[in-house]
């Protein structure tokens, strides 16, 4: 099978126990926050964890990890064109 996707060395390992609890390894850059939403820059792409009453209880960028704390509604990757990517507003950085 062929790969498709061009990714940077490293890991990225994701974990939601009962939509309440996060944790999320491969994490480079956290772009935006709040109760609503956490945006964050993976080893794989930008990640957007969308819910209610999120709070990010431990972040650790040296190591790449975060713990969010809420109730997870979605979860949704963008790939990112790093260069290009950093201009464009949020949405069309996800929805391109």
């Amino acid at each position: 099978m062929e790969e498709k996707y061009n990714f940077r060395s490293g890991q990225h390992r994701l974990v939601i126990e009962n939509r309440e609890h996060t944790e999320i390894t491969g994490v480079v850059h956290v772009d935006s926050f709040d109760d609503e939403e956490v945006i964050m820059e993976t080893e794989l792409g930008l990640l957007a964890v969308r819910g209610e009453n999120l709070h990010i209880k431990h972040l650790n960028l040296d190591q790449g990890e975060i713990s969010i704390e809420g109730y997870v509604l979605e979860l949704a990757y963008a790939e990112e064109k790093r260069s290009r990517a950093r201009g464009k507003n949020l949405l069309e950085r996800l929805f391109k």
